[in-house]
C-alpha cells in the first residue's frame, strides 16, 4: 500500500470515528486505539480518545491523555477547550477556565469554549468576567450547529421542534443566554409574554450587555403596556449605542405614546436631521404632530414622506385619515399612478385604495370611492381572516355564564378606586367626542385607548388554559376576594403611567372593552363605563371605510361588520338586564340634536357637576391620537349623521347581516342565552 492509500485510510477511520463520537463514544474510543496502534502518537487519533473518554465520564483518564497533547500543540483551540472540559468535569475550576481561555484567544469563535468559560467564571463569583464571556457566546452562537439547527427550525415553523431541542440545550447549559434569548422568541410568538420576558430578564442578569436580548425585552415590555421600563431599557441601549437609529426611533415612538408629544417630536426631528430622506420617520413625525393638534405641520410631514416616495401608501393614508384634510387633483393622478404599478406590493396597495376611496369620497364620486373601499378591504380582509359565526359564538358563551348570581356572589370585592371612566362600544361610535367632552371637565383626564383590561382578561385565559381570543367569563365565578381586589389594583396601577395632570378621573377608550363589562364590574366596582352607540349602518359604513392599524379584523366585510355590531348589542343589553342602570348609554345622534341635555345627563351619571367647557370640548388643546382627531377639534356638526346614505346602494350586506339591531339599536330586548 503507498503512503498516499495509508494516508487515505487514516483520514477515513478518524473521520468515521469521529461521527461515532455522539451516538457511541465507547465503540470511536476503540477507533481510536486501533488508529493509534497503525500510527502511534497520531495528535487527531489522541485527541478523539480524550474527547471519547470525556463523553463516557472518564475525565482523570482524558487528562492523562490531553495533557501531554496540550504541550506538543499549544496553538490547537480543540485540544484546549476538550482539555478545559475534562478539568472543569474533574472539578480543577481554575485549571479549567484558563484552557478555555487558551482556546478562545486561539480561536474567538469557539461558542462552546465561551460558554462553559462563563459558567465556571459565574460559579466561581467572577460575575464581570461572566458576563463578558456570556456576551461573547451570544455574539458568536452563529457558529454553534445546534443553535443554528433551533434557528433554522423557528424560520420554518416548526415551533415544537426549535423548543424542545432549546430546552435540551438548556437542560445541559442553563447559562446558555442564546438559547435562552431564542426560547423567549418562541414564548412571545406563542403569546406568552411574561415568560418571554422572564426568560429575558434571565439573559439580562447574566450578561447586562446583551444588546439583542435587550432590545427584544424593550419590545416586550412595550407590548405588554409596561412602556415607562421599555423606555428604560431603551435609554440604556442608547447609553452603549447612540448612533443606533432602530433605538433612537423606538424612544421616540414610546415618548409619543407616553403622552411626551413634545419630546417625542424633538427626537424625530433629530432624526430627520440626520437621516432627512427616511419616508418613514417623516411619517412618524407626522403621527406625533397629529396627535399634538398641529395638524398643517403633520401634513407637511405627509407630505415630505410622500414626495421622497410617492409609493409610500401609509404616508398617503396618513393624510386621509386626518379626516378635514382634502386631496387636490395631482395627488389623486400620483396615487392612481403608483395602484397602476404592477409590482406594487399588497401594502402599499391597500393604503392607497383606502386613501383613494376618501379622495373619491370627499369629490362626492360615490361610487368609485366605494369600488376603492371594496378593493383596499378584500386586500386586507385577505391577511386579517375574521370568523364571524366563531365570534357569535364565544359572545354567547359569556352572556350564558353572565348573570345576576355572579354579581351578587362578588358583591363588594374588587377594588374600590372610583377614578376610572371606560368608554366603551365600537370603532367609529362617537366614542372620541364622549371622551372630548368629558376630558373638556377640569376634574377629568383623558389618556389614551389603554390595553390593560385586555391584557387582564388575557392572562385570565392563560390562567384557563385558554387560547388567544377565546372566552375567559367561565373563570369569574371561581375568583376569590383578594383575587379580585390584585386585578383591579393592577389595572389602577398600569394605567397610572398615562395619568399627568392629577385630576381625580381619568378615561380609558377603548372601544373592544364592551366585551369586559362584566370584569370591570367585578374588580372596579365604582369605576363609570359609558356605552358610546351610533346608527348601525352609519357606524358599519364608518368602520368599512376605516383603515385600521392593526386588530379590528370584523371591519372589513359588510356582512361581518353586521354580524359584529349585532352581537355586540345583544352582549351590551345582556349587560343591561343583569346589571340594571350600570352602563350609560350615550347614542350619537341624540348627542347632535340635543348636545346640553345629552351632556348633562352623562356629567350627571359620572357625578360631575356641569361645566360649560364641556359644551366648547372643540376648544380643548389635548392630544388626541384616534382616527377622529381632527374631527373633535371641531364643534358638532349634523351633517354627518346621514352621510352613509350616499353609499345605501351597495350596503345591503351590512342591513341584512344587521338583522332586528338596524332597528332596536337604541334599547334592545335582553336576549336569551
Amino acid at each position: 500500500m503507498t503512503a498516499t492509500n495509508t494516508t487515505v485510510s487514516l483520514e477515513a477511520a478518524l473521520s468515521h470515528a469521529m461521527r461515532m463520537l455522539d451516538h457511541d463514544p465507547l465503540l470511536a474510543a476503540e477507533q481510536a486505539r486501533q488508529i493509534l496502534r497503525a500510527s502511534p502518537g497520531d495528535p487527531v487519533a489522541r485527541l478523539l480518545l480524550g474527547m471519547a473518554h470525556n463523553l463516557l465520564g472518564e475525565h482523570a483518564r482524558a487528562i492523562e491523555i490531553l495533557q501531554p497533547l496540550v504541550q506538543e500543540q499549544p496553538e490547537s483551540p480543540k485540544v484546549r477547550m476538550e482539555f478545559g472540559t475534562a478539568l472543569a468535569a474533574a472539578g480543577d475550576q481554575a485549571g479549567a477556565i484558563a484552557a478555555f481561555e487558551a482556546a478562545v484567544s486561539l480561536y474567538p469563535t469557539m461558542p462552546g469554549a465561551w460558554l462553559r468559560m462563563a459558567s465556571l467564571l459565574d460559579a466561581s463569583g467572577d460575575r464581570e468576567r461572566a458576563a463578558k464571556a456570556y456576551l461573547m457566546h451570544a455574539r458568536t452562537a452563529m457558529h454553534d450547529p445546534q443553535l443554528v439547527s433551533a434557528g433554522q427550525a423557528i424560520s420554518d415553523g416548526r415551533l415544537q421542534d426549535a423548543e424542545r431541542s432549546l430546552r435540551e440545550r438548556l437542560r445541559l447549559f442553563p447559562g446558555d443566554i442564546a438559547a435562552v434569548r431564542m426560547l423567549a422568541e418562541l414564548a412571545a410568538k406563542g403569546g406568552r409574554i411574561e415568560q418571554a420576558l422572564e426568560l429575558l430578564e434571565r439573559c439580562l442578569s447574566l450578561a447586562p450587555g446583551f444588546a439583542m436580548a435587550r432590545h427584544h425585552h424593550a419590545l416586550l415590555l412595550e407590548r405588554a403596556n409596561r412602556l415607562g421600563d421599555a423606555l428604560a431599557e431603551v435609554e440604556s441601549l442608547l447609553a452603549q449605542d447612540p448612533g443606533n437609529a432602530s433605538y433612537q426611533e423606538m424612544k421616540a415612538s414610546l415618548s409619543v405614546k407616553l403622552g411626551n408629544y413634545q419630546a417625542g417630536i424633538s427626537l424625530y426631528e433629530s432624526i430627520l436631521q440626520a437621516r432627512p430622506k427616511d419616508a418613514r420617520a417623516w411619517m412618524s413625525l407626522g403621527h406625533a404632530l397629529k396627535a399634538e393638534g398641529k395638524a398643517d405641520r403633520a401634513i407637511a410631514a405627509y407630505r415630505r414622506a410622500v414626495e421622497l416616495e410617492p409609493s409610500f401608501g401609509s404616508a398617503w393614508w396618513s393624510l386621509a385619515n386626518l379626516k378635514t384634510f382634502r386631496f387636490d387633483v395631482g395627488d389623486v393622478d400620483t396615487m392612481r399612478a403608483q395602484l397602476a404599478r404592477p409590482n406594487l406590493g399588497d401594502e402599499a396597495r391597500l393604503h392607497l385604495e383606502f386613501a383613494l376611496g376618501k379622495a373619491c369620497e370627499d369629490a362626492r364620486e360615490y361610487a368609485d370611492a366605494f369600488a376603492h373601499y371594496q378593493r383596499g378591504n378584500a386586500i386586507r380582509r385577505s391577511h386579517l381572516p375574521h370568523d364571524a359565526a366563531w365570534y357569535s359564538r364565544r359572545t354567547a358563551s359569556a352572556r350564558a355564564v353572565i348573570d345576576r348570581t355572579l354579581f351578587a356572589r362578588h358583591e363588594g370585592a374588587g377594588c374600590a378606586d372610583p377614578s376610572p371612566i371606560f368608554v366603551v362600544g365600537l370603532p367609529r361610535s362617537g366614542s372620541t367626542l364622549v371622551e372630548q367632552i368629558l376630558a373638556s371637565h377640569p376634574d377629568v383626564e383623558a389618556t389614551m385607548e389603554l390595553p390593560d383590561l385586555p391584557a387582564i382578561a388575557q392572562e385570565l385565559r392563560m390562567q384557563g388554559g385558554s387560547g388567544p381570543g377565546t372566552s375567559y367569563h367561565g373563570l369569574l365565578s371561581g375568583l376569590g376576594p383578594s383575587d379580585l381586589r390584585a386585578l383591579g389594583e393592577r389595572y389602577i396601577a398600569r394605567a397610572s403611567i398615562q395619568r399627568k395632570l392629577g385630576r381625580r378621573f381619568f378615561i380609558d377608550k377603548m372601544p373592544d372593552n364592551h366585551a369586559h363589562v362584566a370584569l370591570i364590574q367585578l374588580i372596579l366596582p365604582r369605576a363609570k363605563i359609558i356605552d358610546a352607540r351610533r346608527h348601525p349602518m352609519a357606524c358599519g359604513f364608518s368602520n368599512y371605510k376605516q383603515l385600521f392599524m392593526s386588530g379590528q379584523s370584523f371591519s372589513y366585510d359588510l356582512a361581518d361588520i353586521g354580524a359584529y355590531y349585532a352581537d355586540y348589542v345583544a352582549l351590551m343589553a345582556h349587560f343591561d338586564d343583569v346589571l340594571p342602570g350600570r352602563v350609560h348609554r350615550v347614542v350619537y345622534e341624540d348627542l347632535v340634536a340635543d348636545t346640553e341635555a345629552h351632556v348633562r345627563a352623562l356629567l350627571d351619571y359620572c357625578g360631575l357637576p356641569f361645566d360649560e367647557r364641556c359644551l366648547r370640548f372643540f376648544e380643548n388643546g389635548r392630544a388626541v391620537r384616534t382616527a377622529s382627531s381632527e374631527q373633535v377639534r371641531q364643534p358638532i356638526y349634523r351633517e354627518g349623521v346621514d352621510h352613509w346614505r350616499h353609499f345605501e346602494p351597495w350596503l345591503a350586506p351590512l342591513a341584512k347581516a344587521l338583522g332586528p339591531a338596524i332597528d332596536n339599536y337604541r334599547a334592545p330586548r335582553p336576549s336569551a342565552p
